[in-house]
């Protein structure tokens, strides 16, 4: 983590300022005025949301009229298609790591990795490991105990316990990664080893040629902005309702929409601020001490909590999950259990499709010179099992206090979806303490993700530019923050996961097509080496 992400080759993409190293505004961190043209991409992305957000503002009912209307269209006319394109994807990484198209480098052949194995799983994890393992390590599993997936289980039962961890895997496990690693792997190829722009079009050259750079591929980049700009807002909305959740538990703030707006508008200004200014040290100790106090809480649950009922619950769990793995992958609706899909596995999946443009130029960046089968091995397996881990020890320990010590976890959690992690803690020793580094957590993960999702959306526009301008940066900062508060305020939580399943539809179809276009461009390369070593 302490590794400078700002060295390296000049085809090299700077580092989403979020993760851990040099600001990507230039080289050096002082963010001078870069590059990039600002064309049709830019206008338009900044146009459309500028609607957008007017929209929200002027004609808030009909918006979520519209957006709920398109919800409940899109979840059960194509709700299937997310099971089966990242199942497909899934599928496709595993056969590509096993192949010999595995030993293939990310970059020149000559080319070895810049960070160490230990280092470079250290970085993958502060990719993502943010908001959402507070707001649902807690949330996701008692919700599932309360109202088991699909009617699996009876409520409140040690049935219900195992479904509750096993479906919380299912969302935050292989299939979220596989989006990540494809992207990932599609960057790294065609940046390191093809030489071009690190734009999501270039990704299709092998299938469209010189048209990645006409209408179709100005409009694949557009989609990819949308993409990245809602599920940056969704995290912003989540982080948002999570710290005002916790400063009202331990300092009486009130819980409303003003908080909500003041603590986005307070973390837009610091997010911005950090990606326009460079300041890589500021980043780099948001990035690690992130990571310690993450470390640090799950360490004290570890101690303080039902240490043996986890580990039972864990291989349980676990075992559960691989043996029912294929059929909660493409388990639809055809039966009912559409409004839980919506609320739970379709939102989860909208937002890891979300979020792919982002951990993918993230993951790309720093995994030149290792293998393809190295790098999906590392990115599918290891967060994965952290993620499992992090889960069964919080979720576990909420269940273990509903089912067996009179706890109300999963009462409090109905009542109140964000409440669900500090009524957890509260039962503990030290609960304002940790309750207060809680806090902290998901402010450090608000601004070091938002802030790195402000550079990608920076690039986007610019050209693929590895230097946006300054105003570039602040302007995608401000519809960042703007677009989360209009949200919040338009239907909370709520308008936050219609948009970005909504949203996120027309890029899942972009990553299907990405996938099939990595596949052409390695069988022609794999052939193209064996016809030059024959």
């Amino acid at each position: 983590m302490s590794s400078d992400l700002g060295t390296g080759a000049e085809t090299t993409p700077a580092t989403p300022s979020g993760s851990g190293g040099e600001s990507p505004t230039d080289g050096t961190g002082t963010g001078h005025d870069g590059g990039g043209k600002l064309g049709s991409v830019f206008w338009t992305s900044i146009g459309i949301s500028a609607v957008f957000v007017a929209w929200a503002v002027l004609f808030t009912d009909n918006l979520n009229e519209v957006t709920n209307d398109s919800l409940n269209w899109v979840t059960a006319t194509f709700g299937w298609s997310y099971l089966v394109v990242t199942l497909a994807i899934l599928v496709f990484l595993v056969f590509l790591a096993f192949s010999p198209a595995g030993d293939l480098r990310l970059g020149k052949d000559s080319d070895r990795p810049e960070f160490s194995t230990p280092t470079w799983f250290a970085m993958i994890l502060s990719a993502v490991m943010g908001i959402g393992l507070v707001s649902y390590g807690v949330a996701e599993p008692i919700s599932h105990l309360a109202t088991p997936p699909h009617g699996l289980a009876e409520p409140n039962t040690p049935a219900a316990a195992v479904r509750a961890l096993q479906y919380s895997y299912f969302d935050w496990g292989l299939h979220a990664w596989a989006i990540f690693a494809v992207f990932g792997l599609a960057i790294a190829y065609s940046t390191y080893r093809k030489g071009r722009r690190t734009l999501v079009s270039q990704l299709f050259v092998p299938l469209l040629g010189d048209r990645v750079n006409g209408p179709i591929g100005k409009a694949i980049d557009v989609l990819a902005v949308f993409a990245t700009l809602f599920g940056t807002t969704t995290s912003l909305g989540l982080g948002a309702l999570q710290v005002n959740n916790g400063l009202g538990r331990l300092f009486g703030v009130p819980v409303n929409s003003v908080s909500q707006v003041l603590i986005i508008a307070a973390v837009t200004s610091v997010f911005t601020l950090s990606a326009v200014t460079g300041v890589s040290k500021g980043i780099k100790f948001l990035s690690q001490g992130s990571s310690l106090l993450a470390a640090a809480l799950f360490v004290f649950m570890l101690i303080v909590g039902p240490a043996v009922f986890l580990a039972n619950l864990y291989i349980e769990s676990v075992g559960q999950w691989a043996t029912d793995f294929f059929r909660m992958s493409l388990q639809g609706t055809a039966f009912g259990g559409l409004e839980w899909m919506q609320w739970w596995t379709y939102f989860m999946m909208a937002w890891w499709v979300s979020w792919g443009a982002f951990v993918g130029v993230f993951l790309a960046r720093i995994s030149r010179g290792r293998t393809i089968r190295g790098f999906i091995t590392g990115v599918l397996v290891v967060p994965s099992v952290v993620f499992f881990t992090w889960f069964t020890v919080f979720g576990g320990t909420a269940i273990h206090l509903d089912l067996f010590e009179g706890g109300d976890i999963a009462k409090q959690t109905t009542a109140d979806i964000n409440s669900a992690f500090f009524a957890t803690l509260d039962h503990f020793p030290l609960a304002t303490v940790t309750s207060v580094i809680a806090i902290i957590l998901v402010v450090m993960f608000f601004v070091s993700g938002a802030d790195a999702n402000t550079y990608v959306l920076s690039m986007m526009t610019s050209d693929g530019s590895l230097t946006p301008r300054r105003s570039v940066l602040i302007l995608w900062g401000v519809l960042t923050g703007v677009t989360a508060v209009v949200l919040m305020l338009a239907g909370g939580l709520n308008a936050l996961q219609n948009t970005v399943i909504v949203t996120s539809l027309p890029f899942l179809v972009i990553i299907a097509g990405l996938a099939v276009s990595f596949w052409k461009e390695l069988s022609a390369d794999r052939k193209e080496k064996t016809d030059v070593a024959l």
